[in-house]
């Protein structure tokens, strides 16, 4: 089988890193806190009216889900570039990426968005949030990059 090169290893890795991590994160928080998460999503873009919207609103929410999860790994990829200790510590700076996709949701995405989200929250909820991300979200993206994106 013929080796991806250039172009084609960046696309990898991004859509390898940002499809895992975004399928985990959506998965557990679906688990954590049920299945309409995908509306509250769209909320973000719509809303509270889109908590009681329908299919095609909870499409919507998968979707703006899978392209900030996408988003962050062509950040991720694009710093990588920049910044080549990223690939050569995947497990360190996965682990940071995960906290600052985390901040970077909680301080900026969420107080900007149609819902206003923006605190105060508790404890226990920051350090779960931190932990998931850490995992779900960081170190699927740093490893996809280290492994495809060489």
């Amino acid at each position: 089988m013929a080796s991806l090169s250039g172009k084609g290893n960046a696309l990898l890795a991004i859509a390898a890193g940002g499809l895992i991590a975004g399928t985990l994160d959506i998965l557990q928080a679906c688990i954590l806190f049920g299945w309409d998460v995908p509306l509250s999503i769209a909320g973000g873009l719509l809303g509270p009216k889109a908590e009681h919207g329908g299919i095609g609103t909870y499409a919507l929410g998968v979707l703006l889900h899978f392209f900030i999860a996408l988003s962050f790994a062509a950040f991720y990829y694009t710093a990588s570039r920049r910044l080549p200790f990223m690939m050569e510590y995947p497990l360190i700076c996965g682990l940071f990426y995960g906290a600052a996709v985390e901040e970077v949701m909680n301080l900026v995405v969420l107080p900007l968005s149609a819902l206003h989200a923006k605190g105060p929250y508790e404890l226990r909820d920051l350090i779960q949030g931190l932990a998931v991300h850490m995992v779900v979200m960081g170190l699927p993206i740093a490893y996809s990059v280290r492994r495809f994106a060489r």
